[in-house]
């Protein structure tokens, strides 16, 4: 199947927990596993209520550190996906495509791109300059603005449209030091 005839259902899921959309994600890929004829490409769109997510493969986060986020009111989850931490929440909008890159192209690096490029196509109808970076995602300047993680994937992308951007303020954002976060509206003025 070529790019151009494969499709995907659009499901808006809302303001919904992280662990319920990840329990979501996991029944619409099981669905691709159970069909014969795997065209059950979905595209998820939600807002998760505050929640620092770390990456199961680095070490434990500092107990301490854990303890110190917890208190600002958000959850904490071990994931596996992402860079170190980062922090979801009201105003990003997140989207997880549900797709069989066999209807599309089998190539992760060919998805990533494309995820980038349709984010930074999106920006330039806003007049906002954005572009990649060899840390992932897409960035205006130094500032990320979306972020996207790396044959069936739920890993899709994070775009922070209206985002409080004081809960970025006690993380290192992925992990990666010396660059900022930054939204659309804050982009926009």
């Amino acid at each position: 199947m070529h790019a151009s005839t494969a499709a995907a259902e659009v499901i808006q899921l809302g303001r919904i927990s992280y662990a319920r959309a990840l329990q979501v994600q996991q029944l619409y890929v099981r669905r691709h596993l159970d069909s014969k004829d795997k065209l059950h490409n979905a595209l998820l769109l939600c807002e998760h209520q505050p929640v620092y997510t770390i990456r199961i493969r680095h070490s434990l986060y500092p107990f301490e550190e854990w303890q110190r986020l917890k208190l600002l009111g958000a959850e904490f989850f071990r994931c596996n996906r992402g860079r170190l931490i980062t922090i979801h929440g009201p105003g990003e909008l997140v989207c997880y495509p549900i797709i069989n890159l066999g209807c599309f192209k089998k190539s992760v690096k060919w998805y990533v791109f494309e995820l980038e490029r349709t984010v930074i196509n999106l920006f330039r109808k806003y007049v906002v300059k954005a572009s990649t970076s060899p840390d992932t995602g897409v960035w205006v300047g130094n500032n990320k603005i979306c972020a996207i993680d790396r044959y069936i994937t739920s890993h899709g992308l994070a775009l922070n449209c209206n985002t409080d951007m004081g809960w970025f303020e006690n993380i290192v954002p992925c992990g990666i030091v010396g660059k900022g976060v930054t939204s659309l509206s804050q982009e926009l003025g």
